[in-house]
């Protein structure tokens, strides 16, 4: 199979997702959860393994911290009362190493949730599920979660990263509705969601994968609303 990954009809795609990043909506909560008693916001990874310490720890994505500490805050006055966090917290033998460094394993100061996330007024009445993968869905009790909870049909979700973990659990819930015919809105604020960089140069050097942030954060924000989740600029009190 023949790729022609410099041709004009690939060029042109990009200058569309551009344009189509650049014209993202912005919402209101009350445009964006005119019922809070029925919203819940999730967030994904924001610990400290992948802002501030470790191997995988990025400035990228310490620096959308002040977005969802927004969103969550906004929310909460809103009347958000559900609002999960789903974060790794490996085993230390975790079969996920073989494809990333090992990170957040469990008890380690990595696997802990960042402070600006613990000086929230609400956080002891935050739900925190752990996980062992990129997953949010498998083995981590949230289909339990959710079960519990019929009445939630709008979720926000915020965190890192964009291409992986996010992806990933926006996908389920949207995947998870779709299945049952239940009717539910899942929406990604694209200033509270990132991903990580790594130059082709550095993985030549160091062995691995590159990683381009910025076009993998806008592919797969597009792929995602593709499938039915709504991409906004922000969510704004």
């Amino acid at each position: 199979m023949n790729t022609h990954l410099n041709s004009p009809d690939n060029q042109a795609f990009l200058n569309y997702l551009e344009n189509w990043l650049s014209e993202l909506p912005i919402l209101s909560f009350q445009e964006a959860v005119p019922q809070p008693e029925k919203a819940a916001i999730t967030s994904v990874d924001m610990i400290k393994g992948f802002c501030t310490v470790g191997p995988l720890a990025s400035p990228r994505i310490h620096a959308i911290v002040p977005s969802i500490v927004q969103l969550l805050t906004a929310g909460w006055a809103h009347g958000i009362r559900h609002v999960l966090f789903s974060q790794d917290a490996h085993d230390a033998q975790a079969t996920e190493f073989n494809a990333y460094p090992p990170h957040c394993v469990k008890g380690t100061p990595e696997a802990e949730t960042i402070d600006e996330f613990k000086a929230l007024p609400f956080f002891d009445q935050i739900t925190i599920l752990l996980k062992n993968s990129t997953s949010s869905d498998v083995n981590t009790g949230l289909r339990e979660w959710l079960a519990q909870r019929p009445q939630l049909d709008t979720f926000l979700v915020a965190g890192n990263c964009t291409d992986i973990c996010v992806y990933q659990l926006a996908i389920f819930l949207r995947v998870d509705a779709n299945t049952t015919q239940t009717q539910r809105r899942v929406i990604i604020p694209a200033d509270c969601v990132a991903t990580y960089d790594r130059p082709p140069e550095t993985a030549q050097n160091q062995g691995g994968f590159p990683h381009p942030a910025d076009l993998l954060h806008a592919i797969f924000l597009y792929h995602m609303a593709l499938n039915g989740v709504e991409i906004v600029k922000s969510i704004r009190a």
